[in-house]
């Protein structure tokens, strides 16, 4: 085998092992992701998972880097290039809505983000600075347009932009739980109608 197709190989391989460890943690949480369990999914061993991370934290911060990109593919690519201000941050907002409620073949288990949040919240280390990193990420990017809408005039001018990104936050989370805990098939349009009241629409 060329040099050029065993790197090939390789990183498909590893594609392989971060897609299936992104859905393992959507559902069972980062933690859940077991060598053995990776290796009987794949049909492969558990050294020949492990070779291509060398550790089990490392591979963690793969599947979260993994679910960032799919995260962003779904969210905020399809409204990126929009004005910036309440007709991009409705689209954005609209796309969260379909990812948490659709996006089944990646998350089989809901946000992964919300679970992560949940499972290190209260424990220190990398994975809990890649956690907070992402979600204050995320956070800066809603802000950012709030401020704009406010800045332009499409919202009231007295609008507090970090209390309506702390809304927005908290009724995702409320989405993702209605959707993943109490299976509820009017979650998705309730939050619809509370997005609605939150920023009205564009």
């Amino acid at each position: 085998m060329s040099p050029r197709k065993s790197a090939a190989e390789a990183r498909r391989t590893r594609e392989r092992i971060v897609g299936r460890s992104v859905a393992i943690a959507s559902v069972d949480g980062l933690e859940g992701l077991t060598l053995g369990r990776l290796a009987g999914d794949l049909e492969m061993s558990k050294a020949g998972v492990l070779g291509h991370f060398g550790t089990k934290e490392a591979l963690q911060l793969a599947a979260l880097t993994e679910a960032t990109a799919i995260y962003t593919r779904l969210v905020w690519e399809p409204a990126a290039d929009l004005p910036a201000g309440l007709v991009r941050l409705r689209a954005v907002c609209e796309h969260w809505v379909d990812y948490l409620e659709t996006a089944r073949d990646a998350f089989p288990g809901g946000c992964l983000f919300t679970t992560a949040s949940v499972e290190f919240d209260a424990k220190r280390g990398p994975l809990h600075d890649a956690v907070r990193r992402l979600q204050l990420r995320w956070r800066r990017v809603l802000l950012a347009d709030l401020t704009t809408a406010v800045t332009k005039g499409e919202l009231p001018a007295d609008t507090d932009p970090e209390q309506l990104c702390f809304e927005l936050v908290g009724l995702y989370l409320g989405l993702n739980q209605s959707i993943q805990l109490f299976g509820d098939a009017r979650a998705a349009a309730r939050a619809r109608r509370a997005l609605d009241r939150l920023l009205p629409p564009a």
